[in-house]
C-alpha cells in the first residue's frame, strides 16, 4: 500500500483541501476522507456503503469487474481444487496454509473441542420444534460465552484467543447439526472422532438408530467445496456486522452471533433458498424459460429472478462456476434428468443470451446452484443459511482477529444526513389535551352541519 504524492483536491467555500489517495496492493485507489469533517465540516453520504472502505484488510481480495476472488492471495478455484475446508479455515484464521503436521494437529484440536457442555445441550429441548434454525444457531453461539469464558487471566492472551477460535469452529458445526435434529424431533448425535470435519457434520445430522449411515464421499467432498466458496467475501453485510460489533470490544461469540443474524436475511444468506423456491414454483406452474425471462424483464410484474446479479460482480461470479460443477457431481447420473437442474440450466442459457441481461451484467451468482446441491444431499431448505454460516465462520473469525490486532481501529460510529424536523418546543401535555378536545369539538360541529 502506498500514498500517492499528488493526492486529491477538494474545493469548497472558496477554500482548497488536500486529501490523500491510497493505492492498495492490487492497484486500486481510495481517497482517504478520515479527516474530511475535521478540516471542512463536511460529511459524505453513501447509502449501503457502496463506495466506502471501512477498513484496511489482508484477508480477501475481490475484483467484480474481472471475476476474481482470492483468500490471502490464493485463487478460489485453486483452493477448491487442492484443499479441504479445514485447511482453508486455517489459512483464513492463521494467515498461511498449514503444513501436514499443522493440518493433523488442527484436525485433532477441532475434534477435541467438538462436544457441547451437557447443560448447553438442554437448551435445544427448550426451543419449539418449529423454531427457525437460524434463531437457534444465533442464540446458541451467543450463549457459548456463558459456558466457555474466553479469557483465563493466567494464560497467554494469544493462547486464549486460539482456544476460543478453535472452540467456535468446532462447536458451531455441532450446534448446526443439533439444530437440524431438534427441528426433526430427534435426539442429538454426538460428534465422532473417526470422521473428518465435514463427514462428522453429515454423520451428526443423518445418523439414526435404525439406519446404518455412512457419509457419502461425494457429499463430503461437495460440502467441503461449498463451505470453501462461502468462507469469505470481503466486507459483505454479515462480515461488516461482525466487525462493527467487535469494534465495541465485544467478545468473539457475541460478534459472530451478530453475523449470524445479519446472514439470516433473504437478501444475504437466504438467497439460495429463494432460488430453490423459485425453481420449484416454475416446475409446478409448468413455465418455460422464455416465459420466466419475460416475467423477469416486465417492470409491472412482481416476479423476481432469484440467483442472478450481484452487487460486486459485473461478470460471471467465480463461485457460481464452481457451484455449478459441484451440483452436477452430486447429482451424478441423474443430473441429466433432474427437473429442477434442467430448469436452472435452461434459465441460465436463456438469460446469458438475452440482451436485457447482458446489458445489465446479470449473471448467475453463487446462490443459483448451491441450493440445488444441498437439496440433492437431503438437507432441507430451512437449513441452507445455517450451512452458509458454517462456511462463512472462518472469514468472520479472521476479521474479528484482524480488528483485535489493529492498534488504529476505532469503534464503528457512522454518521448520518439528518432530514427530520427542525427545532421545536414541547407543548405541555395538559395544553395538548385541550387542543385535542377543541379539534374534536370543531370536527363534530362540522359533521353536524354536513348532516343538516
Amino acid at each position: 500500500m502506498q500514498i500517492e504524492e499528488n493526492g486529491a483536491h477538494l474545493t469548497w467555500n472558496n477554500s482548497s483541501y488536500d486529501l490523500n489517495v491510497i493505492t492498495d496492493n492490487m492497484g486500486s485507489k481510495a481517497i482517504d476522507i478520515s479527516q474530511l469533517q475535521k478540516n471542512t465540516g463536511l460529511l459524505t453520504l453513501d447509502p449501503g456503503f457502496v463506495n466506502t472502505g471501512s477498513c484496511k484488510s489482508r484477508i480477501c481480495f475481490v475484483d467484480g469487474e474481472k471475476g476474481i476472488l482470492r483468500y490471502r492471495g490464493y485463487d478460489i478455484q485453486d483452493l477448491v481444487d487442492h484443499c479441504d475446508f479445514v485447511e482453508v479455515a486455517y489459512l483464513l484464521v492463521k494467515g498461511e496454509l498449514p503444513t501436514l503436521k499443522q493440518r493433523h494437529e488442527y484436525q485433532e484440536l477441532l475434534n477435541k473441542h467438538s462436544l457441547l457442555h451437557t447443560d448447553m445441550q438442554l437448551f435445544f429441548r427448550s426451543f419449539p420444534q418449529h423454531a427457525h434454525p437460524m434463531a437457534i444457531l444465533s442464540s446458541m453461539v451467543a450463549s457459548l460465552s456463558a459456558f466457555y469464558p474466553e479469557m483465563d487471566e493466567d494464560a497467554d492472551p494469544e493462547d486464549n484467543i486460539d482456544l476460543t477460535v478453535t472452540r467456535l469452529l468446532s462447536k458451531m458445526r455441532t450446534i448446526a447439526a443439533f439444530t437440524y435434529r431438534q427441528m426433526k424431533g430427534q435426539d442429538a448425535i454426538p460428534p465422532s472422532y473417526k470422521y473428518t470435519y465435514c463427514a462428522n457434520f453429515l454423520n451428526m445430522m443423518f445418523t439414526s438408530p435404525v439406519i446404518n449411515y455412512t457419509p457419502n464421499p461425494v457429499h463430503v467432498k461437495a460440502l467441503n467445496q461449498l463451505l470453501i466458496i462461502q468462507a469469505e467475501h470481503e466486507q459483505n453485510c454479515s462480515t461488516s456486522a461482525v466487525r462493527l460489533v467487535a469494534s465495541s470490544g465485544a467478545n468473539l461469540y457475541a460478534s459472530v452471533s451478530a453475523g449470524c443474524c445479519a446472514l439470516w436475511g433473504k437478501r444475504h444468506g437466504g438467497a439460495n433458498q429463494a432460488v430453490l423456491d423459485m425453481l420449484t414454483k416454475i416446475q409446478s406452474e409448468g413455465l418455460t424459460s422464455k416465459e420466466v425471462i419475460e416475467r423477469a424483464k416486465d417492470k409491472n410484474n412482481d416476479f423476481r429472478l432469484s440467483g442472478f446479479g450481484h452487487r460486486v460482480y459485473k461478470t460471471y461470479d467465480p463461485r457460481a462456476k464452481i457451484a455449478k460443477k459441484i451440483c452436477e457431481e452430486v447429482l451424478g447420473e441423474s443430473a441429466g434428468t433432474d427437473p429442477l437442474l434442467q430448469i436452472a440450466l435452461e434459465l441460465e442459457e436463456a438469460a446469458l443470451s438475452d440482451q436485457y441481461f447482458i446489458d445489465r451484467n446479470l449473471y448467475p451468482n453463487v446462490d443459483f446452484y448451491t441450493g440445488l446441491t444441498l437439496h440433492a444431499m437431503g438437507i432441507p431448505s430451512s437449513m441452507f443459511t445455517v450451512l452458509f454460516a458454517m462456511g462463512r465462520l472462518p472469514g468472520w473469525i479472521a476479521h474479528w482477529l484482524e480488528w483485535t490486532h489493529d492498534p488504529y481501529q476505532k469503534i464503528g460510529r457512522p454518521r448520518q444526513v439528518y432530514i427530520g424536523p427542525t427545532e421545536r418546543a414541547v407543548i405541555p401535555i395538559e395544553e395538548r389535551a385541550t387542543q385535542e378536545a377543541v379539534t374534536v369539538a370543531e370536527h363534530n360541529n362540522d359533521s353536524d352541519e354536513i348532516i343538516l
